[in-house]
């Protein structure tokens, strides 16, 4: 084991370390020669993590993440709380510091998501604040076989939005309805516009994948996240309570619209964990994950942290081009 990863499974490699050349290197000026290191790394392993190197500004890191040449990606159709620090740059999740963020691929309860995501951690948390990270493809061939290939057939996510979920404004980033119908049409999203001004929105989205490069299988979705058991206990409770099923504010189902038992995803998370990688943050780290390779998560923490992330590449125009 690394002395830099507190927790790995046995054989990962996941990250890669890289450190500068001499104290005090600074990031961007170490690009040119750190760049074909890191795109053969990328592919094979999953994910660098860059440690030592002068990162001085925020803006240093969106330069290092946009040298690669491909623009930085708006978050589009959020799931979770983040605030744009400034072109292409955002917050890390906003949830409460005491709540885990399990691991999952970037957007991968969509069919469109980037291929590369940058993590940069300016203020590293006293305590906890760690990203887990994980490799898809090890994730993908510890499932049961049966629960992948049901997986396979790909996932049906519901979501309702407004009062105990995101608002669909800040979702899709408008006040205008024709303009969420218009992104829906475009992404293959079914909407309902409910009695009291709410919304739902349904699609079909994958629960397995091929990368479009290493040709390799991987785990890629969030119906653990998006499940209704993912939420606490007493949480669950008042809200089917209060709720009919349709109208929780987010759940996940197979392709055909059949429940998925909680059963399923107690055997999801225990490969997630068994399969996760974890180190400290120190401030100045930036980490950058092959989007499809990586998951990542959060750990709760206490004190001040600071994370932003940049991505970029869709995976659209990976696809489109051919890979």
């Amino acid at each position: 084991m690394q002395p830099y990863r507190s927790a790995t499974p046995a054989g990962s490699e996941l990250p890669v370390m890289i450190e500068p050349l001499h104290p005090g290197e600074p990031l961007l000026q170490a690009f040119s020669r750190l760049r074909a290191e890191i795109d053969a790394l990328l592919p094979r392993i999953g994910g660098v993590l860059l440690r030592g190197f002068e990162v001085p500004s925020v803006e240093d890191f969106r330069r290092f993440a946009a040298a690669f040449g491909h623009p930085l990606l708006n978050y589009e159709f959020a799931s979770t709380p983040r605030t744009a620090v400034s072109s292409g740059i955002y917050t890390s999740t906003e949830y409460p510091a005491h709540q885990h963020i399990p691991l999952h691929n970037e957007q991968a309860y969509t069919r469109e998501w980037p291929m590369k995501i940058w993590f940069h951690c300016v203020t590293a948390a006293p305590q906890g604040g760690e990203t887990p990270i994980a490799d898809s493809r090890a994730i993908y061939r510890r499932m049961p076989e049966a629960l992948r290939s049901r997986f396979e057939e790909g996932l049906l996510y519901v979501r309702n939005y407004g009062d105990f979920d995101v608002p669909w404004q800040d979702v899709f980033g408008t006040e205008d309805p024709r303009a969420v119908e218009a992104y829906c049409r475009r992404a293959g999203i079914r909407w309902q516009w409910k009695d009291d001004g709410g919304l739902r929105t349904e699609q079909r989205c994958q629960g397995t994948a091929v990368h479009p490069r290493t040709g390799e299988p991987v785990w890629f979705n969030q119906g653990h996240l998006f499940h209704v058991s993912n939420l606490p206990p007493e949480v669950r409770e008042s809200l089917e309570e209060l709720l009919p099923p349709e109208d929780l504010p987010r759940n996940v189902y197979y392709a055909d619209g059949s429940v998925i038992d909680d059963a399923v995803f107690e055997q999801v998370r225990a490969v997630l964990a068994e399969q996760t990688v974890i180190f400290p943050w120190q401030n100045g780290d930036v980490l950058m994950l092959d989007n499809m390779l990586a998951a990542h998560a959060r750990t709760p923490f206490t004190g001040p942290r600071k994370v932003v992330v940049a991505m970029a590449e869709s995976a659209s125009d990976v696809l489109a081009a051919g890979a």
